[in-house]
């Protein structure tokens, strides 16, 4: 039963925290480098957030993406902050478009 927590936690649709009750009551925006911008170059990073039971960011693991983006998702994911509750694990991904 834990075991198939664990997994529905890591694959949780990417895009935005995904928990039952905990909400992003502030979100910073990653800082796209600027070259890798002007290059074309984007994608999105997965990251595994362990929330703290304040809505505070304990840690970040990076899954997967552009290592080039993973620093920028890194540092603007560990100022977010949720509401709190239990402490949890969630993954979220932060997609960096060249377009945009």
């Amino acid at each position: 039963m834990v075991g198939c927590l664990v997994v529905m936690l890591v694959c949780l649709t990417p895009g935005r925290a995904q928990d039952n009750d905990r909400k992003i009551l502030k979100k910073v925006e990653a800082q796209y480098p600027s070259i890798l911008k002007r290059r074309g170059i984007g994608g999105t990073v997965r990251l595994k957030v362990q929330v703290r039971a304040d809505g505070s960011v304990k840690d970040v693991e990076v899954l997967g993406g552009n290592p080039a983006l993973a620093d920028a998702a890194e540092k603007a994911v560990r100022q977010w902050r949720f509401t709190p509750g239990g402490e949890t694990t969630i993954t979220v991904a932060v997609t960096f478009d060249p377009n945009s």
